[in-house]
């Protein structure tokens, strides 16, 4: 098992306080958005292993079926398959989808034979992966996530009392809804970038003037402040608004609008950087290649709850339909027996409160304080004690 040395990224939106309250540190005044914890070619943790620290993507690729078991290797190439984050987020990320593997396939091929530079501001795709994605709650955590009902959205947009937006309203209520919320979304994204600006403007003002007596419009009056004119924020009423207390999870798969819009998380992914945005960002959005992807089915959000593993290992599991991760959490509390983690996968270690011990098959001990992780081979046997909690990050068995 190795220490992991993690970076953190600098994004506008992170909290300058959130992850140096959680890691000890003192803030820098920047805003801190992400930790990363893996081997992601964009900001890979480091080991050190006695001859110094080299990343952790360097060290699998050296011995790939070693250090990720032969499974692994076989169902997911020769990578660590998820990347773990520390998320903190002050102010809102931008709305977006995540295309499914086929999907990526085809629009990385696709941008890799036009000759799109892989860094250019216009490029969808990274790579030719999906990204899934799980976030669980550290703290009290606003998101948006899924379409409401189109009869639900129209509802909510007729009460601001915006002529402007009465089209779309009615639009909502005359289509069957996975077209209806199509066609909504499209007209929004594709209006005249000036007449959009002014309708968002309007929209703001009513929902900041009727905040105090209906909450429910509180999340867009603020989305405002931040992103004013942005057509994300009509977007963002289409959406589910959701806030999950500590311990709560959202496992958020392809095609499924959202954005995050505060709060400290434990975030999981399949391995790749692909984003598809929809507003909410000065960045690129690709409208056609936006409703390809889009899955415009209106779903409850589905809130997760972690439930105890079958096995009796104490281990809380978010269950996620995907292969790539598995995130669990386990209360460590003084006095209990040591367990005993599964070694057939490879796994990453976070402490999110208090202290875990880990302890090698040969003896070796290795103490993870608040925000500090561990990354452990594929069949290392490794024991756990302490006192407060570890979320454990692996491949689904």
């Amino acid at each position: 098992m190795d220490r992991l040395v993690n970076t953190i990224r600098t994004y506008a939106w992170g909290s300058a306080t959130a992850l140096p309250e959680l890691l000890g540190t003192a803030p820098t005044g920047d805003p801190q958005a992400e930790l990363w914890m893996g081997a992601h070619p964009g900001a890979p943790s480091r080991v050190d292993r006695g001859a110094g620290p080299v990343s952790l993507a360097d060290a699998i690729a050296a011995d790939p079926v070693g250090e990720l078991g032969g499974p692994t290797v076989e169902a997911f190439g020769p990578r660590l398959p998820f990347l773990l984050k520390l998320l903190a987020a002050e102010t809102p990320l931008s709305l977006q989808v995540h295309p499914d593997l086929g999907q990526a396939q085809e629009g990385f091929a696709d941008e890799e034979a036009r000759g799109v530079p892989l860094d250019a501001p216009h490029r969808s795709y990274k790579d030719a992966n999906h990204k899934p994605e799980m976030i669980c709650a550290l703290t009290p955590f606003d998101g948006l996530c899924g379409f409401r009902p189109a009869a639900e959205a129209a509802e909510l947009l007729d009460g601001l009392g915006v002529p402007r937006l009465k089209p779309y309203a009615d639009l909502l209520r005359a289509r069957p809804e996975g077209e209806a919320l199509r066609d909504v979304l499209t007209a929004v994204l594709t209006a005249e970038p000036e007449a959009m600006a002014a309708t968002v403007n309007a929209a703001a003002e009513a929902a900041a003037r009727l905040a105090p007596e209906r909450p429910e419009y509180a999340p867009y009056a603020a989305l405002a402040t931040h992103y004013p004119g942005d057509p994300g924020v009509l977007a963002a009423m289409l959406l589910h608004h959701i806030r999950l207390a500590p311990g709560e999870a959202l496992y958020l798969g392809a095609g499924v609008p959202h954005a995050y819009i505060e709060g400290l998380g434990v975030e999981i992914m399949a391995n790749s950087d692909n984003v598809l945005r929809c507003g909410l960002t000065p960045k690129h959005v690709d409208v056609p290649e936006l409703l390809r992807v889009v899955r415009f089915e209106a779903a409850p959000p589905g809130v997760l709850r972690p439930a105890p593993a079958p096995d009796g290992s104490g281990e809380e599991v978010y269950p996620a339909p995907i292969g790539e991760f598995r995130l669990s959490r386990l209360p460590l509390a003084a006095g209990d027996p040591a367990r005993a983690l599964p070694s057939g996968t490879p796994q990453i270690l976070l402490c999110t409160a208090g202290r875990a011990m880990l302890t090698g098959p040969d003896g070796a001990q290795l103490t993870l304080e608040r925000g500090e992780s561990a990354y452990v081979p594929a069949g290392e046997a490794v024991l756990t004690t302490g006192e407060g909690t570890l979320f454990r990050a692996t491949t689904a068995p």
